[in-house]
């Protein structure tokens, strides 16, 4: 049984998930988000919304930061952010709010962007 357990976890990390593919992904968020984006409630500003806790949460909600007009306009309006909507916010910014002030084109990669919505999920 003891022989398995090297198997299992090597097929875990292969198919995405377990230690590596988390790894993986707090990578890629550092590389595609982190500059701009905290995760930590606690963290100093940065220059975009902290996103702890995101999912679930309504749009434009972190009231440490100053929102763009389309962002500040879409706050009570626009569904909170969900799976599907961050998915879709990723992949065009300006499209879901134009004339947003965040300066990423979207994430055109598919695979990226379920991997960083996974990662602000919580389900790493």
């Amino acid at each position: 049984m003891k022989a398995a357990a090297p198997a299992l976890a090597l097929f875990l990390i292969l198919a995405g998930h377990g230690p590596a593919a988390a790894a993986d992904a707090a990578s890629l968020y550092a590389a595609r988000c982190g500059t701009c984006h905290a995760l930590d409630p606690a963290a100093p500003e940065k220059p975009g919304p902290n996103l702890a806790g995101l999912v679930g949460r309504p749009v434009a909600a972190d009231p440490r930061f100053d929102y763009s007009p389309a962002l500040r306009a879409a706050r009570g309006k626009a569904p909170a952010w969900n799976e599907t909507r961050l998915a879709e916010f990723l992949a065009d910014p300006e499209e879901m709010f134009p004339g947003l002030w965040m300066g990423a084109n979207g994430m055109r990669d598919p695979g990226e962007r379920a991997e960083i919505v996974k990662f602000l999920a919580g389900r790493r």
